[in-house]
């Protein structure tokens, strides 16, 4: 027996909080089409945004270090799917839209540069005078023109809730809400805000994780962090528990207090996320949409530890030198091929030629670069400056 798409409507009418998102509400989407018969609406987004070449190029783009460093260090793909997790489980325990909250964070890194932050500061600075650069309205470009895989329509043809959630990740008073279709005097879907700070205690987690994987920082730098010491203190107690055969690998230690770390925000951030909504008494989406603060988020006391936690990692790991180099280095390398592609954009895949044709040089050089991975930013490197390599 199939479960057609009226049902799973109905299961959300009847079994989601009344203030989620429906896909039978739905603002639809920019070209019409006709509904799938046993997937709902964002259902459908996410498989969009899964089969799509940018959500693949994920894969060999860097989150905090760079691929060749070695093999199990977090990519852009894998902390998008650790932050599409974490998302899923706070929707589902606060009886939201688990779809569009996961959908969301899906899509949310699509329009990320090759070498991370240090890639999207140089396509800013190099498109300060044309138009200017930020990976989420990227993203939103992605899927509404640059992805092309339907007959009927350029992009994949998202529903208005995912592309606001993608959007809204932004500052609200983004002078393009209106040519986006977006209203930016409007709060974002609790769904939205649930994919945001997804993204945010996914990266904290991992990021740590990966530091002290690689050497950059060592569990002796954590001593005056007061998250990471309770984290500890949990793991010994969940080792010590264990009984005699317990795995005393240090790895292991490490690995169980991440995920103490991961439990704690998750959990404080469902039930500071149910007290808001009770407190200001939000009884709908348009509710949620009035709202003059974030309902979703962290208590005062456990954001605190949070914020901590970030500056340690902002000092210690994302200032440190080997990323610092990476960094610098990766900046003259897309500004020498932004700059070399602008001078002869002859030298640009066919498909990107026609957005210098539309919307100038610029922005078709721009759309490439972000686009790339580190990989194959390197081989166009290789290919355009050094002799002899092959085109």
């Amino acid at each position: 027996m199939i479960l057609l798409r009226d049902e799973l409507e109905e299961r959300e009418r009847r079994e989601l909080a009344p203030y989620a998102s429906r896909s039978s509400e739905s603002r639809g989407r920019r070209q019409p089409e006709p509904e799938h018969p046993y997937r709902s609406a964002f259902q459908r987004d996410r498989e969009r945004v899964i089969h799509s070449t940018a959500f693949r190029r994920l894969q060999y783009k860097t989150q905090v270090f760079v691929n060749n460093e070695g093999d199990y260090y977090r990519t852009r793909l894998t902390h998008t799917i650790e932050a599409s997790q974490i998302a899923r489980t706070v929707a589902r325990a606060l009886r939201l839209n688990e779809d569009l909250a996961e959908t969301i964070a899906l899509a949310h890194d699509l329009g990320h540069t090759p070498f991370g932050h240090a890639g999207q500061d140089a396509l800013a600075e190099l498109m300060r005078e044309h138009g200017g650069f930020e990976h989420n309205i990227q993203s939103l470009r992605i899927v509404d023109l640059l992805e092309r895989r339907y007959a009927k329509f350029r992009g994949l043809n998202l529903t208005h809730e995912v592309r606001e959630g993608i959007w809204k990740r932004r500052s609200p008073d983004d002078e393009r809400a209106q040519a986006l279709g977006f209203d930016k005097k409007l709060a974002p879907s609790l769904e939205a805000q649930i994919a945001d700070c997804a993204d945010s205690l996914a990266y904290d987690h991992h990021d740590v994780d990966d530091a002290l994987k690689s050497g950059v920082i060592g569990e002796s730098d954590l001593k005056g962090v007061e998250l990471w010491q309770m984290a500890l203190a949990a793991a010994d107690e969940r080792i010590a528990g264990a009984g005699a055969g317990a795995d005393s690998d240090p790895r292991v230690r490490r690995r169980e207090a991440i995920r103490f770390l991961i439990d704690l925000q998750v959990t404080d951030l469902v039930s500071t996320t149910r007290r808001r909504l009770e407190e200001g008494r939000i009884e709908s989406p348009d509710d949620v949409r009035k709202a003059t603060r974030p309902l979703v988020g962290l208590s005062p006391e456990v954001d605190a530890r949070k914020h901590e936690f970030q500056e340690f990692l902002f000092k210690k790991v994302y200032r440190h030198y080997r990323m610092m180099r990476m960094a610098e280095k990766a900046k003259r390398f897309l500004s020498a091929l932004f700059l070399e592609y602008v001078a002869h954009p002859q030298a640009l895949p066919e498909e990107y030629q026609e957005w210098v044709h539309r919307e100038g040089v610029h922005r078709g050089v721009c759309d490439y670069i972000a686009g790339m991975t580190d990989r194959y930013a390197q081989r166009e490197y290789e290919k355009l400056f050094h002799p002899f390599e092959t085109t």
